[in-house]
């Protein structure tokens, strides 16, 4: 009896994003709110966050293997977020679009919120339901102010203010962002921003593909 030959999923037809890991709750968040049933993600690791040169180089190869698996359309889930250009490098080779504006904390308040607070903001500190989550992980160890709270002043003695940009409202979460503003000595503000301009992106996205 011959074998059954097992057949590869159609990919043509799905959108594949291909985001930073510090937006994938958010990005299935707005993929089940509009109902974007043939939207796929997958993800670069969180810590590029810190590494932003390896960003470009990282969904070079991402884009490389996913138009390899089939996928035909791809959207990247990232800003420019410090590549200098590189991450756009990238999509004008594969011919794929990526969210607009320079960072997540800007495409989260909206791209004109962002524009009106930017130069007021020059000295804050952003911190996102992603990095209220994973402070201690992002943060307090690997910068060593579990071990070492002299170096906080080093850190971040040149920010002046703390701000919350909240995707969800979590009492948790604001208890997280308000203590990690008094332990940095900064003043405290929260923004609720909701998902920004990451669900008009996705859904012009969805539409597209």
């Amino acid at each position: 009896m011959a074998k059954r030959q097992k057949t590869k999923p159609n990919q043509a037809d799905r959108l594949l994003v291909i985001a930073c890991g510090m937006i994938a709750r958010e990005v299935l968040a707005v993929k089940e709110q509009l109902g974007l049933d043939h939207l796929e993600l997958t993800c670069l690791p969180a810590e590029f966050h810190f590494y932003p040169d390896r960003i470009a180089p990282a969904m070079d190869k991402a884009i490389v293997k996913a138009k390899a698996d089939g996928y035909a359309n791809i959207f990247v889930g990232y800003a420019d977020c410090g590549t200098g250009g590189l991450l756009d490098r990238v999509c004008e080779k594969h011919g794929v679009e990526r969210m607009a504006g320079p960072h997540c904390f800007a495409f989260y308040q909206g791209m004109a919120a962002y524009a009106k607070v930017a130069d007021d903001d020059m000295m804050s500190f952003y911190m996102t339901d992603f990095l209220c989550r994973q402070f201690d992980a992002f943060f307090m160890k690997p910068l060593g102010l579990d071990r070492h709270p002299e170096l906080i002043k080093d850190y971040f003695g040149n920010y002046e203010k703390l701000v919350y940009l909240a995707q969800t409202d979590d009492p948790e979460l604001d208890k997280v962002a308000e203590k990690a503003a008094k332990m940095l000595g900064l003043a405290y503000e929260r923004r609720s921003t909701g998902y920004g301009d990451l669900t008009a992106e996705l859904a012009g996205a969805a539409v597209h593909a």
